[in-house]
């Protein structure tokens, strides 16, 4: 009864595996290149920098918090911020239109637009 047991828990994994490594496939192959750096705070555009040029900027909010931006080899990133946790520095560079970077002490939202798969027009 154990070896079945241990089978059935091995072909459950495998299946998990399987379609884990599927979905990221179809995440990766679907994914549109950005054109533009969009700057929210507070849930209004602020700023849109395109994503071709290097540029390094610092964000002020209306609270006088800093955060900077840095715009390099296609890539956009938080390169320091004053907030407590410093989550949005940690944070990876982002280049894939939907990407975001979160820094929600300061209520600032780094975002990548860019080509949609989807027509919006009617």
């Amino acid at each position: 009864m154990d070896k079945k047991k241990l089978r059935n828990d091995i072909i459950l994994i495998l299946a998990v595996l399987i379609a884990a490594l599927a979905a990221w496939g179809v995440i990766a192959l679907t994914q549109r290149p950005g054109r533009e750096v969009l700057v929210e705070i507070k849930g209004s555009v602020t700023a849109s920098y395109p994503l071709d040029r290097d540029l390094r900027i610092d964000i002020v909010t209306e609270d006088g918090h800093v955060n900077t931006l840095v715009i390099e080899g296609g890539r956009a990133r938080i390169e320091a911020a004053d907030c407590p946790d410093k989550l949005c520095v940690k944070q990876r560079a982002i280049s894939k239109a939907g990407e975001s970077i979160i820094c929600l002490p300061h209520k600032l939202v780094i975002r990548i637009s860019g080509e949609s798969g989807v027509d919006g027009t009617v």
